[in-house]
């Protein structure tokens, strides 16, 4: 059997994350022989500046995309949050893994939640999507732009002084970084960003074997769900200059759809909701984003666009 190679980033959690691929991979086919091509990015180059300042789409996947457009991979395993809801032409994301849990945790000196806080307390965190969310609740809180892979996140409380740290629980997990005092802020608190806790598997439209040797690793629920999401994702045209939360569920054959825009201070918050079934989650999706538009989102994002990078 040919050998496979897997195009990823070179953080712990992108290798915890593509080597779980293969691993789940070599199990399914034996004999098939597995490697990783690790693959810096623009995102992962840039570190001394927040994310939303960078501007652009697409800053933790492009180099890796281009990797198997060029054929130097077959397949490229991503965070499911850093994927553009387009992708270039002849690439697909051919399955989208079981979902980790969805939620953000906020790691604190005092180890509770937001109300933990002290008043006026330090915060990390480089997501607008956070940061809006955050203010929104408590208008008091300080954000501190922290950039870095999770471990370097974490240090950075006692580094920057931070009262705590903002993260997903799903790179926690498959970190296994169990001991961290972490508090959970569940999607009624804090949305989670768009495709939160899914890996997408990404390979050349045209190549039949990979696509088959993924196909059992996709979860049809959980694509379901990031169907919805990416679909409100597209149509708000986001990136990660703009704070857009979108969460997902399939429950009995239904999936629902939560989704907000805020501006950058949390003063303005505008959710949208919906459901349809499987077959029709994107376009829902997108019928979400445009009632957002339509409630006060447009404005909202006219102001973030003209504060940041477009």
């Amino acid at each position: 059997m040919p050998t496979l190679t897997i195009a990823t980033r070179g953080s712990q959690l992108a290798l915890a994350q593509a080597r779980w691929v293969a691993g789940r991979l070599a199990a399914l086919h034996p004999g098939l022989t597995v490697e990783l091509e690790i693959i810096k990015t623009t995102g992962d180059k840039i570190l001394d500046v927040p994310l939303a300042q960078v501007g652009g789409k697409g800053l933790f996947v492009k180099e890796i995309e281009d990797a198997l457009l060029m054929g130097r991979a077959g397949l490229a395993v991503h965070s499911m949050k850093d994927v553009p809801s387009d992708l270039p032409e002849g690439l697909i994301l051919a399955a989208v893994s079981e979902r980790e849990d969805v939620r953000d945790v906020l790691v604190g000196r005092r180890g509770g939640g937001l109300e933990t806080l002290p008043q006026g307390g330090r915060v990390g965190t480089s997501s607008l999507r956070r940061q809006a969310q955050l203010l929104a609740l408590r208008p008091d809180l300080f954000m501190v732009p922290v950039r870095g892979n999770v471990e370097t996140r974490l240090k950075k409380l006692d580094t920057e002084g931070l009262d705590a740290v903002v993260l997903a629980a799903a790179g926690l997990n498959r970190l296994g970084l169990k001991d961290v005092p972490a508090h959970p802020l569940e999607p009624a608190t804090m949305l989670p960003a768009v495709g939160q806790g899914a890996l997408g598997l990404e390979c050349r439209v045209d190549d039949a074997w990979v696509r088959a040797l993924i196909a059992p690793l996709d979860h049809p629920p959980t694509a379901a769900a990031v169907a919805a999401e990416r679909g409100f994702l597209a149509r708000l045209e986001g990136g990660c200059q703009v704070p857009i939360a979108g969460h997902a569920v399939l429950d009995n054959g239904i999936v629902t759809l939560r989704g907000l825009v805020a501006s950058l201070d949390g003063r303005r918050v505008v959710r949208g909701q919906g459901l349809a079934p499987p077959h029709e989650a994107r376009a829902m999706g997108a019928a979400v984003a445009e009632e957002v538009l339509e409630r006060g989102g447009r404005e909202i994002l006219a102001q973030v666009y003209g504060e940041a990078p477009a």
